[in-house]
């Protein structure tokens, strides 16, 4: 049947492309996050956790931890666990491109994990299934129920969330259908997971100029079968595939913002993208100053205050 061939062809190609593509920004990603900013006393979200004053691409208040967890995951968290109001951290699934180690995006994780969030990070350069994304909760949870671990009651299970770049978007689409993930955020996702499947709000991101996942072959189409659940799609003006390595370019903001909103109950993150006025929702690239090339709410997302 050469349909099918030429199909397994096809994502065989993409799977090469990105592998080339994300090894070579393993070998030039370097640096490490911002240091923690020193953060005045504001009001905190629902959760408790500081307030991040509506600046989401700026580091949060937390120093940063990074360890391995469980023989596959290497977690990035806050240093002390359980302060500045955070009685418990909500967890964020991440997932690396094809053919890339966690390293090339510690940045980034290290960003997230600064807002009080702890990041597991699958150690693996092929996390499409999402599986290897899931394993996380389980360490976790071993983790938060052993007596004398410094993760003990301080891990909020209640409040998961997954993510990934590339192959790796793909990997969170797909860990998104299990019942402990509550929210999503694809970040130029490959086309792994089924949408429909989809049990909590879903961002995709998208890159103008991403010439490897296409928004108009991968993104935005799957984004529009996305009628169950709130959906956003953001187009980021002038990204390539490769401006989410290391600290996650102008992705950083929208993806703190949207887990800062959906796991930490950040009402001024809320904001960003839902409501009648969202912040993000004029913020086109044709002179009204935003991010975007193109922004778009499903009806679920547009009824959702």
């Amino acid at each position: 049947m050469p349909r099918p061939l030429r199909t397994t062809r096809r994502l065989r190609t993409l799977g090469s492309l990105l592998a080339c593509s994300l090894l070579t920004a393993a070998l030039t990603a370097g640096g490490t996050a911002p240091a923690a900013a020193a953060v005045a006393p504001t009001a905190p979200t629902a959760s408790g956790c500081p307030s991040a004053q509506g600046d989401w691409a700026a580091p949060g208040p937390f120093a940063v931890t990074v360890e391995p967890v469980g023989p596959a995951h290497t977690v990035y968290r806050p240093a002390d666990l359980g302060s500045r109001g955070c009685g418990k951290h909500p967890v964020i699934l991440w997932g690396n491109g094809t053919g890339a180690p966690v390293a090339v995006y510690g940045p980034l994780l290290r960003h997230l994990a600064s807002h009080g969030f702890i990041v597991a990070a699958a150690r693996t350069t092929w996390s499409g299934s999402g599986r290897e994304m899931l394993a996380g909760i389980d360490h976790l949870a071993r983790e938060n129920g052993t007596p004398g671990s410094v993760y003990e009651g301080k891990v909020d299970l209640s409040e998961v969330g997954a993510t990934g770049h590339s192959q790796g978007g793909g990997g969170a689409l797909a860990a998104g259908a299990n019942p402990r993930v509550d929210t999503t955020v694809a970040i130029e996702p490959g086309p792994q997971g089924s949408v429909r499947a989809l049990r909590g709000p879903a961002l995709f991101l998208a890159g103008q100029y991403d010439a490897v996942v296409a928004p108009w072959l991968l993104v935005h189409p799957r984004f529009r079968q996305t009628t169950h659940v709130p959906a956003v799609y953001g187009e980021l003006a002038g990204a390539t595939h490769l401006t989410p390595v290391s600290d996650g370019g102008g992705f950083r903001g929208p993806v703190t913002a949207w887990f800062r909103a959906q796991l930490l109950g950040d009402r001024q993150a809320r904001a960003e993208f839902f409501g009648a006025h969202c912040g993000y929702c004029d913020g086109t690239a044709d002179g009204s100053g935003g991010p975007w090339s193109a922004f778009e709410r499903n009806a679920k997302a547009a009824e959702t205050s």
